[in-house]
């Protein structure tokens, strides 16, 4: 396959936190409120400030973000920092520059296996056609197999990076026989509109502009049918969860509020995601069809007795990939994925 080994460099260069640092474009910086006289960077635990990196994924964070439920509950000084994938969430953690992260499954898996000192504590939602991929109309692209040959982008050490991978192996698909790129979301609706680019395995809201010149060819929900589960989930640094455990289990509380509107009042939903992602009302109502939002006994559920498998899943495939050279154990995973939060937040 032809690609620049992202991956095994992270994993390398995560393991020096001093190397790494928050590497996304112009809008790694504080987006949406900011509390007033935050300082740039994370101090250090139980300093009364949390960062938060977060993803333009249609999720309950949105929903937090619009109500601006951060910075007038969390009981702390806070800053709100926008990313453009994962692997610029990992980077962050890395450097120390975040205390919170939404990144999805893969990048999670990477960063355990890369020895960051972070857990999963929250399943922010279970990914389903939201993630998909599109094939350019006039591309000859029909089905998996009409990729041989052509030029296939995807966010590298993303879950939707994961699941084209994987949907290549399920086919019987030599990846040496596709072309795949290694793009930044933005970066890809520009290749796909010049021609650069064939296909995309890619996320809303770019997902929505190809779809507009393209079709699907196969998406995260079939894929999960076939036992490939991806998920999008919040990471803590563990030395900042155990100084603040309190501020990381009102932020759970605040995701669990907002799945309970995703679930109960899709109509407030929609509105609320589409003010914050600058999108038509009824475009994030079919985007929240798209995922599945879990309540509190499903979440705790799935981070006491699934997750870790999902996470070990996907570092094992990493290691196949020679994305990276090993993978821990079982155990390790299970060390790094904690119900603690969901089960003080929801008082169980």
């Amino acid at each position: 396959m032809k690609k620049v080994r992202f991956l095994a460099a992270l994993t390398a260069a995560a393991l020096s936190a001093g190397m790494l640092t928050a590497c996304g474009s112009s809008d790694s910086s504080a987006a949406g409120s900011t509390a007033e006289g935050t300082a740039s960077g994370s101090e250090s635990s139980g300093s009364g400030k949390v960062v938060i990196g977060t993803l333009d994924l249609v999720n309950g964070d949105l929903i937090a973000q619009y109500e601006k439920w951060y910075e007038s509950e969390l009981g702390v000084e806070v800053e709100i920092k926008k990313f453009d994938s994962g692997k610029d969430i990992n980077a962050a953690f890395a450097s120390g520059s975040i205390d919170i992260g939404q990144e999805g499954s893969s990048p999670a898996a990477l960063a355990i296996a890369s020895g960051l000192d972070v857990e999963v504590f929250w399943i922010a939602d279970i990914i389903g056609s939201a993630e998909t991929l599109a094939a350019k109309n006039g591309s000859g692209i029909e089905t998996l197999a009409d990729l041989k040959g052509k030029k296939v982008a995807t966010p590298f050490a993303s879950t939707a990076h994961y699941s084209l991978l994987n949907a290549l192996k399920l086919e019987g698909i030599d990846e040496n026989e596709v072309t795949i790129l290694d793009m930044e979301t933005d970066k890809i609706n520009a290749a796909w509109q010049t021609g650069d680019i064939d296909a995309a395995y890619v996320w809303y809201p770019v997902l929505g502009e190809l779809l507009k010149d393209g079709k699907s060819i196969t998406d995260s929900a079939k894929l999960a049918d076939k036992g490939i589960v991806t998920a999008d989930t919040n990471v803590v640094r563990r030395e900042y969860a155990e100084a603040n455990p309190d501020v990381v289990a009102k932020f759970t509380e605040l995701q669990l509020k907002a799945n309970e509107i995703i679930n109960t009042d899709s109509a407030k939903a929609s509105e609320e995601i589409a003010s914050v992602l600058e999108i038509s009302k009824d475009d994030a109502a079919d985007q929240i069809t798209q995922f599945t939002y879990l309540d509190a006994d499903k979440e705790i559920e799935q981070l006491d007795k699934k997750f870790a498998a999902t996470l070990k899943s996907t570092a094992d495939f990493l290691v196949e990939q020679k994305s990276i050279t090993s993978a821990p154990e079982l155990s390790e995973f299970e060390k790094r994925v904690t119900s603690e939060f969901v089960k003080k937040a929801a008082g169980k």
